[in-house]
């Protein structure tokens, strides 16, 4: 009887475990997209530069390019474009910073490494939230392109997460 008794218990512990939710959204995209990324950092022995990308409803822009080396963030370049009295879009401000000047500007997206917007996607921007709509998209040849989240009842401006728009190799 013992051996019955262990048996069940095995078999619902194993049917329980198999039924455990994802506790991201996007859970099977989200995994391709990583699986996408990890074969072209390879291919790009891990040196690539990738562009992030935020805007506003009222006519502002900025870009940000970050670019790797051998893992390492190396370089990042900022430009913020604005539609001022209805001029058309001027740039207002760009720079670049080399290695030893990172983080130097308070503008511009973080100076991560895609590894760690992965892994920044996946421990925040895709998680169930009951208050939000998520997004994901992959469109950089299946690499990520989109993720984030935005909370119910926002008006403008109100994405948290990362647009990406190029990823290439170096």
């Amino acid at each position: 009887m013992k051996i019955v008794y262990s048996l069940l218990i095995a078999l619902v512990v194993l049917v329980l475990a198999s039924c455990k939710k994802d506790s991201i959204h996007y859970a099977d995209d989200f995994g391709d997209s990583r699986r996408a990324w990890q074969a072209f950092k390879d291919s790009a022995h891990n040196s690539y530069r990738y562009k992030v990308v935020s805007g506003s409803w009222v006519g502002i822009g900025m870009e940000t390019i970050i670019t790797v080396q051998a893992g390492k963030v190396v370089g990042r370049s900022f430009k913020y474009t604005a539609r001022i009295n209805n001029a058309p879009i001027t740039t207002v401000r760009e720079w670049v910073e080399n290695e030893s000047q990172l983080n130097s500007h308070q503008e511009g997206a973080k100076t991560i490494t895609l590894d760690q917007v992965y892994q920044e996607a996946k421990d925040n921007w895709l998680k169930k939230r009951d208050d939000a709509d998520t997004y994901f998209e992959a469109r950089n040849n299946g690499k990520i392109s989109t993720a984030g989240y935005v909370p119910h009842g926002c008006a403008d401006d109100c994405f948290t997460g990362i647009t990406i728009t190029l990823i290439e190799a170096i």
